[in-house]
Formats: C-alpha cells, structure tokens, sequence
C-alpha cells in the first residue's frame, strides 16, 4: 500500500539537523574557551588579606572558605620572595560555629619583602579548587615566586578527566537504558547481537571510564602530573576519600551488572515457555532497577547532590534524575540500532518505548525543576551565573529532543499501517526458494573446489545483505522514523556534553553567595591600606625628606599604621622622632596623639590605632631630624 508522509517530513528533519549541529559548535566554541570547571568552595576571605602590608611579620596565615573542603598537609604554602618556605608546613582546621576557616603557622624570624601564598584543596563536591595571593612584610619587594597560571583540575589531566566524566556517563545511559528498552519495551531484542553489542560496550566503556577516573583522582586533584596516575601511595590516598570510595563502589556494582547481562542476553534470550519468561522479566527488572540505582547513587553521593541546600532529598532525586535520563537516552540509542541493524522491529515496541520516553521526560522535568531551584536559587543567577546559562541551554536541547520526539510518534503512528513485518519474512522465504535451485547447482562444484565454496558464501552473503537493505529501505515509514530518531540522537549527544559540564560547573547559588560574600568582605574593608604621602623641611642639615603614612583598613576602629621616612635620594632617613595625631573637625573630635615605635630605619609602626568614627580625618605628623630641628606636616585622609 502507499503510505502517507506525516505532516513533517525529511526536510524539517535535516533542518533540525542542521539546528543540532549549529547548536554544537556554538557550545564547544563557547566552552572550549571557559577554562576548566569553576570552583565550587570560594576564597571569601583571608588574614593577611591579599595585597595588604603588615608592619610585622604575623604568627599565622589562615583562609576562609564558603563551604566546607577537604585539606592536606600541603595545602597551604607560604612563600618567601626566594621562594623559600615561610610556613611549618601544618594546616589546621581554625573553623567553628559553621565557618570554614584553616590556617598555616609562620617561622619566627621572617625577613620584610613580598610573600605568596598557594592554596589548593578539594570541594565537598568533589571538585578541585585552588587559588593564590600576595601579602608583604614592612614593604612590598620584588620576588621570585610566580603566581600558578592554571587552574587546579586544568591541563592534560584536567581534560582526560573530563573526557573519562563524559564517557562515564555515556557508559550508563547504553548500560541502563539499553536493558531497560530491552525488558520493557522489546524483549525479543535480547537474542538481537546488535543490541546485545549496545549495552556490554556500554558496560565497557562505564567500567573503563570509571577506573581512568580513579587512576586520574590524585593528579587531578594534586600535581596534575599525568605520571601521577601510577603513584600507588596518592591511590590509597583517594580510596580514602568520599569520591574515591564511591568509585570502588561503581566497580563493585558494575560486577553485578555484568552478572545481569550475561543472564539477559543468556538464559532470558533462550527461555520460550511464556509463564517463566514473564517471571524471569520481572526478576530481571527488579534486580537491574536496584543496579542501575546503586550505580547512580555512586554520582549523587560524591558530586552536588550531596552538598548544599537538602542533600537528603536531593540524593534520591538525582539518582531518579539519571534513571529518567537512561531509559530515555539508553532507549533511543537502542531503537535507533534497531532501526538500523535490524530488518523488522514489532510497532508494539516503538509504542511501547514512546511510552516509555514520555514518563521519563515527565520525570526529568519534575526532578529537574527541583534540581534547578536548589542549584540556581534565584532568576539573577538564572542569566548571570555559568551555571544558569549552561542550565538554560540544557533546556533548550530538551525542549528540541521532544519536538523531534513528537515528530517520531507521528512517524509511529504512520509505522502501524505499513506492512507487518511477518510479510517482510514472508518475502525473504520465498526469495531463498527461488534461490534454493541455483544452491543446488553450484553445490556440487563448490564441493569439489574449497576456494570456490568460501566464494560463493561471500557472495550469499553479501547477496542477503543487499536484499534486507533494499527491504529495510524501501519501508517508507521506517527511514522517516529512523531519520527523526537520528535526529534525536545528534541532540541527545551533544545534550550529553552540556550536562557533563554542568555536573563540572559551580552551582548558581553557591557562586551568588560567594560573590556576595566577596562584596561584603570588599565593603568591610578595602583591599588594600590607604596611603599618603608628605615632604618636609625641618630647616637644619639633612632636613628635607618625604613621609609616607599607611593606615590599614582605614576604617573606623582598630586600624594599622605605618610611616616611612625617605631622604630626596630615596634612602631611609632615620629622623629621631616621629610623632602623629588625628582630627575630625567636622566632629570637634581631636587631636588623638599616637607615637609609632621604631621598626627599622627610617620606618615606624603603630598596631591597634583607634579611629572612632568614619570621616575625613586631618593627619599631622610631626619629625625631628636633630635636637633642634623638627616640623609639622597635615593632610586630610578619607577614613570609611
């Protein structure tokens, strides 16, 4: 019979090809130049702060962080302007009443210049973080310390462990969902080899990515040394950590999983007594849910899901996430294999299997709400944050994977008044008995001739493959139906990839509340001393000089105050006193008399100098160079 085109047809269908590709390349342009993943525990604040200028060298360094992480000894490392270590190479965890704070002691005896601080550390969440910054001692100074261009989690090992991520992931979704279209949908597709070759290379390349990722663990979150790998101290290192021991525990599922598809694609593909088929689907069904979820849980118990806002309900709602998203993906690749590779495939099962995506995509749209509020928080974080972006893009490829899904349900639809496919059957029969004679007269040829007997069966071959590409071809609805679902495997493909790097990427509100928390802290204080400068002349021999006064946070309350006294020539001038004082005269508050002590020639320091209020304060400073000659400079300062 003629069949009827559904109302869209192959052109929509390359135009959404088209849609796919162009889609493709603009994400990886994009994310090619994003870097590696954002941090997802973040810097809020330090002691020294970045940039800042302490008279004397302080006893500790510590660092707060917005969540919590996970630390080593060398974690921390202060560096003098040699390069030489300034720290006792110790970090201790300084947090309490729910802040996350860890800090480093300090060698006595440390020379003034500028010091660099290195800091790396993992994230609840199982993401390495790393960052550094400059702090100096009685005055900045040139040093040799160069600060870490990249990233930790970055370089050849940052990327290998992303692809290992990305194959993980697509490992499950063949593994999980592949079995599933098989039990659920189709279960004459576990004698089908092409299927069968689908779901244990799924099985593979799972089992594969997972022990890449172990072995990549340490110089992913340490050196980034990819000979690192092999270090089987830094490995028993891992299987002590959370994200290492949900791995082991992956392998250990992936051992029952292996024991599932041999039963599947065994004793299940052999059975034909109905009853025991039936019992043996649900026995399987069952016991691969409970493999398919363990191995999820191994994902939502070491990455976002279990930090942040409602871990407890956020877990199970990830793994009910994966699931969902295995059995629609998993499935579509399984049909389009079916589809391709072999001849007939029954309507029920397509009907089955769209059945089967739309709960799936029901479930994906309900876990996922819930997912995006807990990760984004709020419509600002929604566009202004890496995560919404990647969040919004995730669900535009969604949203174009079910319009194509619409497309092969009207294409199914169309399926169910073709042909059966027991014609098709029919037809191959009756082809073999037309060519049953022609067997017959050539076997007694081939059969004295061995080299023209492996000839023939090439040609038989090939001959019975031409004629099911011509069968399969030439079923109108099944190339509309294989074309749409091509379709929606080139989305799903490069869907995979955004969702692999949105599992990388730090959560919109985890980036809102440290952006918040880094104004807060910038507002509190500034990010450096203010600093003003004064020339005098006391009239007498070596009078003339300049004065160059720090006040650290210049903030009302404790503050820190530095002077330096230079001669014209830029040397240290040791005047013999140095007195100063602060004004406010809008307030009537004032003169507030200070007397530095002496630190080093030519420079004095003052610590915990009150400042009562904010305003614009008149500094004097008064110098004496000799018994006799001294002055008194003033300058206004802005104290916020």
């Amino acid at each position: 019979m003629t069949a009827t085109a559904p109302r869209f047809g192959p052109a929509p269908v390359r135009l959404l090809l088209a849609v796919t590709v162009l889609i493709g390349t603009v994400l990886g342009a994009l994310l090619a130049g994003a870097g590696p993943a954002s941090a997802h525990a973040a810097l809020t604040g330090s002691n020294p702060k970045d940039g800042a200028v302490v008279a004397t060298a302080p006893k500790q360094v510590t660092l707060t962080f917005s969540e919590q992480i996970a630390m080593g000894e060398n974690s921390i490392r202060v560096l003098e302007p040699s390069g030489k270590r300034a720290d006792k190479a110790e970090v201790r965890d300084l947090g309490s009443g729910g802040s996350v704070v860890y800090g480093v002691d300090l060698q006595a005896g440390l020379p003034n210049g500028t010091y660099t601080v290195a800091w790396q550390a993992v994230s609840a969440d199982s993401h390495p973080v790393s960052g550094a910054f400059t702090f100096a001692i009685g005055a900045p100074s040139k040093t040799t310390v160069a600060l870490p261009d990249e990233e930790a989690g970055g370089g050849v090992v940052g990327f290998l462990y992303g692809v290992a991520r990305y194959a993980s992931y697509a490992g499950f979704i063949l593994l999980a969902g592949g079995a599933a279209f098989v039990l659920v949908c189709w279960q004459r597709g576990a004698s089908v080899r092409p299927v069968q070759r689908l779901v244990v290379q799924g099985w593979i390349t799972l089992t594969a990515a997972t022990l890449a990722m172990l072995l990549l663990r340490t110089p992913y979150t340490g050196s980034g040394e990819l000979g690192d790998a092999f270090d089987l101290g830094g490995l028993g290192d891992v299987l002590e950590t959370k994200t290492g021991a949900a791995l082991v525990s992956r392998l250990l599922l992936l051992g029952a999983a292996a024991l599932f598809i041999a039963v599947l694609f065994g004793a299940y593909a052999r059975r034909e007594d109905a009853q025991e088929k039936k019992d043996l689907t649900f026995g399987l069904a069952v016991g691969g849910t409970v493999v398919a979820a363990g191995i999820g849980a191994t994902w939502a118990l070491s990455e976002h899901a279990s930090t942040g806002v409602q871990p407890g309900l956020a877990m199970p709602v990830d793994v009910l996430h994966l699931l969902a998203v295995a059995a629609w993906l998993g499935g579509l690749a399984a049909l389009l294999t079916a589809l391709y590779r072999e001849p007939s495939i029954e309507r029920a099962a397509v009907r089955r299997f769209s059945t089967l995506a739309f709960t799936s995509v029901v479930v994906l749209a309900v876990t996922g709400i819930y997912q995006s509020w807990r990760q984004v928080g709020s419509w600002p974080a929604l566009t202004g944050t890496s995560y919404g972006r990647l969040l919004l893009a995730k669900v535009a490829l969604v949203a174009v994977m079910v319009a194509v899904a619409w497309i092969s349900r009207r294409w199914t639809a169309q399926l169910a008044e073709a042909p059966a496919a027991e014609d098709t059957e029919r037809h191959r029969e009756e082809t073999s008995d037309d060519d049953a004679a022609d067997d017959e007269e050539t076997a007694g040829e081939a059969a004295e001739d061995p080299a023209r007997a492996a000839q023939l069966a090439r040609q038989k071959a090939a001959v019975a493959t031409a004629e099911r590409r011509r069968v399969r071809e030439s079923d109108t609805e099944r190339s509309g139906l294989r074309r749409s679902v091509l379709a929606e495997a080139g989305v799903a493909v490069v869907l995979l990839a955004v969702t692999t790097v949105l599992t990388g990427t730090e959560p919109g509100r985890t980036e809102e509340t440290a952006r918040a928390a880094g104004a807060q802290a910038v507002e509190q204080a500034p990010a450096g001393p203010t600093e003003i400068t004064l020339p005098f002349d006391t009239g007498g021999e070596n009078g003339k000089g300049r004065l160059r006064l720090s006040l650290d946070p210049a903030r009302s309350g404790s503050n820190e105050m530095n002077v330096w006294a230079e001669s014209p020539d830029g040397k240290p001038l040791d005047a013999p006193e140095v007195k100063v004082s602060f004004t406010l005269k809008a307030k009537q508050i004032g003169p507030l008399p200070i007397t530095p002590d002496r630190v080093a020639a030519g420079h004095w320091s003052a610590n915990a100098v009150q400042i009562p209020m904010p305003g614009s304060w008149q500094v004097k400073v008064t110098v004496r160079t000799s018994d006799i000659d001294q002055t008194t400079i003033d300058k206004n300062i802005t104290i916020g």
